[in-house]
């Protein structure tokens, strides 16, 4: 079930709050859950996974239905009063009509923001042409806007991820173009040096930009901060986490061995923890 619009205007403009000055933390749950768990450790918004989701499923990433990551914004958004910021691929549509009408249909389903990236869904994942791109923001940014409390937009340069052969300027090129099609947050998964951070920050500043932390990157948040980034976030790396844990554990039973249980946390905790 949706959330009332009065409430969803509460947390877009809670959200966009946070984007104005520091760094804050966006971590991504994968489930009701892991997202209950995270509010309460003091997190002060959310983001899903669409790997994290996926994989929750026994789905690849990118597996998942428009009507099945509509259902789990939905469950995501009611897990928590914390705001929630959708992966929302490349926004879900074959052109921009069809992406405004997902982006209005996500909005609707509890997200504070959503983030549209410039690869299609397909096996090869191919950059769209930059007009094309460009015009896909645009029809999400008509749906950000017709949002109760004006929904945020983030646009994502996939050129790391697609293997692109001069993936930062051509990212640059490309965040700059998104900013100018209504873009709130840019967003450049793949980017990790401080060189590479930095070139982003300043082709875009003032807007805020979003940095993904997959894997140790060798930089604190605090030095992260110092750069001039706004969030980060953390992909399907969490997710990966718990399976790789799961992993470990199911190796252990398989050897006749039960000492990986020891890391559990106890149930008590959980039930204690749910049951508020």
């Amino acid at each position: 079930m949706s959330l009332p619009p009065a409430v969803l205007a509460e947390r877009r403009e809670a959200f966009r709050a946070l984007h104005g000055s520091g760094c804050f933390l966006l971590p991504n749950p994968w489930d009701a859950g892991s997202a209950r768990w995270m509010a309460a450790q003091g997190f002060v918004a959310l983001a899903t996974t669409s790997s994290g989701a996926a994989w929750a499923r026994g789905l690849p990433d990118g597996g998942m239905s428009l009507d099945d990551t509509l259902a789990h914004v939905t469950e995501i958004a009611a897990a928590t009063a914390l705001p929630v910021n959708v992966d929302f691929g490349d926004g879900q549509g074959a052109g921009p009509a069809e992406v405004e009408a997902a982006c209005a249909r996500c909005f609707a389903a509890g997200a504070a923001a959503l983030s549209v990236e410039d690869a299609d869904e397909g096996d090869t994942r191919n950059l769209y042409p930059l007009e094309v791109a460009a015009a896909r923001l645009r029809a999400a940014r008509r749906a950000a806007d017709a949002a109760p409390g004006r929904g945020i937009l983030v646009g994502r340069a996939e050129c790391f991820l697609t293997g692109h052969p001069d993936a930062l300027a051509e990212s640059i090129r490309r965040v700059v173009a998104y900013a100018e099609a209504g873009a709130d947050v840019l967003y450049v998964p793949g980017i990790s040096t401080r060189e590479e951070i930095a070139a982003v920050v300043r082709a875009v500043a003032p807007k805020p930009v979003n940095l993904l932390v997959g894997r140790p990157i060798g930089l604190t948040l605090s030095e992260i901060a110092a750069l001039g980034v706004r969030r980060v976030s953390v992909g399907g790396a969490l997710a990966g986490v718990a399976w790789g844990a799961l992993s470990r554990a199911v190796a252990g039973l398989q050897e006749g061995r039960f000492d990986a249980l020891g890391a559990r946390l106890p149930g008590a905790e959980l039930n204690c923890l749910f049951g508020r």
